[in-house]
């Protein structure tokens, strides 16, 4: 039986409220071993140990806590008696976490995030099937080598493009048009496709000592929007994702703005509004190649592998190049 360590952090699976209901419940108010112990198969399944790491909303998530987890998972896959780690997390902000920890993990050991829509106290609870199923597939030999993953809904998902589409239903995520990695059937792990951009061990980051991260801000691009609202962000952010429209773009003020800030050193990733897509090197909306081109990665994700990319170098073509590949 293989050794899988479930590092919690919190989230609506450990959330409880009213009896029955769904909504207006507190999250991260329950212990991981009064989960575990809620799941009776879970047991024949692997040998377990948990960790309270945090146990709080996700919305609490930040880039300390990223790398105290990052720094947890790194140790604990560095013991030979672990096979697997499963990560339970909240959901809101789950595909930004998958994403760093995507990045940062120096490992191919499996490790798997998941969690639940509906909180503990719920009728028809997700929380337990999903962590049932977590474990199943941290557990597999299928599920070496994959770069870090999230079950929902027995699918599995890619660290790097699961994206949450829905605030209420239980089949809550997606990975845009790129489709899942898999589905488990029950405890049966069936992979269909592979993740080709750098993960885990092939990526820099994943060799790196992180103590902290360089800022980087988000600004959404809208009809009517002030491009003064770049030089505000400049102020704080040493980059700058802007989430534009279409092919993440903007008008001709914003072009003129994002010139003269990055000629003061600021580095500009343009990422789109739109779910479906990739952007691209654009000659008109950026005629002179000054942003970095955020290819499929959602703005939200954008922005971690910007950070990390302005911890690893300065270098706008070596930044670019990681977009490319990452």
């Amino acid at each position: 039986m293989k050794k899988i360590v479930i590092v919690a952090t919190g989230g609506t699976i450990a959330g409880s409220g009213k009896a029955g209901k769904t909504a207006n419940y507190h999250a991260g108010t329950i212990a991981i071993e009064n989960i575990v112990e809620s799941i009776p198969l879970i047991n024949d399944v692997a040998d377990l140990e948990a960790i309270q790491l945090f146990n709080f909303d996700s919305n609490e998530m930040n880039e300390e806590r990223w790398i105290i987890l990052a720094n947890k998972i790194n140790e604990l896959t560095k013991r030979d008696d672990v096979d697997g780690v499963v990560v339970t997390h909240g959901t809101d902000t789950l595909d930004e976490t998958a994403y760093f920890l995507n990045l940062t993990l120096h490992t191919y050991k499996p490790v798997v995030l998941t969690g639940a829509m509906r909180p503990a106290s719920a009728t028809s609870a997700d929380g337990p099937l999903n962590l049932y199923q977590a474990v199943c597939l941290a557990s597999s030999d299928e599920a070496i080598g994959h770069g870090v993953m999230a079950v929902f809904s027995s699918t599995i998902y890619s660290g790097r493009d699961i994206q949450k589409t829905n605030n209420f239903k239980t089949d809550a995520f997606d990975q845009k048009d790129f489709g899942c990695l898999g589905y488990m059937n029950d405890d049966k792990v069936m992979m269909f496709s592979r993740m080709f951009k750098k993960h885990t061990l092939l990526s820099v980051f994943s060799k790196m000592t992180l103590a902290k991260l360089p800022a980087v801000g988000i600004v959404y691009y809208y009809v009517g929007a002030d491009a003064r609202i770049l030089d505000f962000m400049a102020q704080n952010h040493r980059g700058i994702v802007i989430i534009g429209s279409g092919r993440g773009n903007y008008n001709k003020a914003w072009l003129e703005k994002i010139e003269s800030l990055s000629a003061k050193g600021i580095v500009f990733v343009r990422a789109s509004r739109v779910q479906q897509g990739i952007v691209i090197e654009d000659e008109y909306f950026d005629p002179d190649n000054i942003c970095v081109p955020a290819n499929t990665l959602s703005g939200q994700k954008a922005r971690v592998l910007l950070m990390l990319s302005l911890a690893y170098t300065n270098d706008i073509k070596e930044i670019k190049k990681i977009f490319n590949e990452y």
